[in-house]
């Protein structure tokens, strides 16, 4: 039998994960810079968060703003948020997912 035979080069493995990894920094980099949008309330609110998820920036329409129903615009602000971050999740998924799918099927790494 012939040592090795069969195995893979543990180097080239080595060479694969770690662009892998490069990869997958470069590409979180990447979705911190970005930014998405989610609206509610046919455009009266107005959230903007990083790829990351971070919360960048709130637009409220005046029109939102009822002093007699401060409820109705808290629930915009959440359901605005929350559609930003959704299409923050989309764009992960776009960039991270075929990353974390090649670095699954490198041996010997957790992911």
């Amino acid at each position: 039998m012939i040592p090795g035979a069969g195995q893979p080069n543990m180097q080239q493995l080595l060479q694969q994960a770690q662009k892998m990894q490069q990869d997958l920094a470069a590409a979180q980099e990447e979705l911190a810079r970005t930014e998405v949008e989610g609206q509610a309330g046919g455009g009266l609110v107005k959230a903007t968060v990083t790829g990351s998820g971070e919360l960048r920036a709130l637009v409220i329409d005046p029109k939102a703003v009822d002093p007699e129903d401060t409820e109705t615009l808290a629930d915009l602000v959440v359901a605005a948020v929350q559609a930003a971050n959704e299409n923050a999740q989309q764009i992960q998924q776009q960039k991270l997912g075929p990353l974390a799918q090649g670095l699954g099927g490198v041996p010997g790494l957790p992911f």
